[in-house]
């Protein structure tokens, strides 16, 4: 079977997660071709074999079958209608972008009108299978309670100085999906995934603590409906669980049995 063809559009912790993974050996039936980089330096690229470019219209002219967005909400928003338009399908781990609902129903209809795919990455949870599943059963009750410490809430608009030192759990948001991504354009992708595989952005409860001393996040899902109840609870410490989703994801795209 021919390898196909692969690009990642980032450059930062997590698209060289991707990019590691494929020099390791772990991304067989794929040929790196190119990355989609925002800075002049070339060495990621040359020593995956691969071209280093500086637009999205350059990575598309290498034919890509996957590209794979490991950046951010923005870059979704910018390359997800012209990569499948070209016919190549998208792996996002930004699913924030899909809080925007005509955005969403825009990227839907694209891929559906150019026979091409939207594969969401699982990220920091995963468990999407029992949560659609659940989902699937009747009406749905779903939910997500974020752990963070206070430093990771730096920058947002629920920071304040006595975070820092505080002893005690403080809850620092109440709201649901879409309200969440508003807040936290970079912090609540997890939020987003939830939803989308169970009650959408509008009925997906968020609440997120701050947790003194914590490092790393702890997200826990729930999805209900009568006589059936659904927990994902992961923690982890870094954000590297999000890139290696991707190579999960990619892995099980090109296997003869899928999980």
């Amino acid at each position: 079977m021919q390898n196909k063809r692969l690009a990642v559009a980032g450059n930062g912790y997590l698209a060289n997660i991707v990019v590691d993974a494929y020099r390791q050996g772990l991304l067989e039936g794929y040929e790196l071709t190119g990355i989609l980089k925002r800075s002049d330096r070339q060495e990621d690229a040359e020593v995956s074999g691969c071209k280093a470019c500086h637009s999205l219209e350059e990575l598309l002219e290498l034919k890509p079958d996957y590209v794979v967005e490991a950046a951010s909400v923005q870059l979704v928003k910018d390359i997800a209608v012209p990569v499948l338009e070209s016919g190549a399908n998208l792996v996002v781990l930004s699913i924030g972008a899909f809080a925007d609902q005509e955005f969403y129903e825009r990227v839907q209809k694209t891929a559906r009108d150019n026979d091409t795919k939207v594969h969401i990455a699982s990220g920091a949870i995963g468990g999407f299978d029992v949560l659609r599943t659940v989902a699937l059963m009747g009406k749905v009750t779903s939910g997500i309670e974020t752990r963070k410490g206070p430093g990771s809430l730096r920058g947002t608009p629920v920071f304040e100085d006595h975070l820092m030192t505080d002893t005690e759990e403080t809850h620092v948001f109440s709201g649901n999906a879409r309200e969440a991504i508003g807040l936290f354009p970079t912090k609540v992708n997890v939020a987003v995934a939830a939803a989308l595989a169970t009650a959408g952005v509008e009925n997906t409860s968020v609440n997120i603590h701050s947790i003194p001393g914590m490092v790393g996040d702890d997200h826990k899902i729930t999805a209900e409906i009568e006589g059936v109840k659904a927990v994902v609870d992961i923690y982890s410490s870094t954000s590297a669980i999000a890139g290696w989703s991707v190579v999960a994801l990619l892995r099980n795209l090109v296997s003869p049995i899928m999980f």
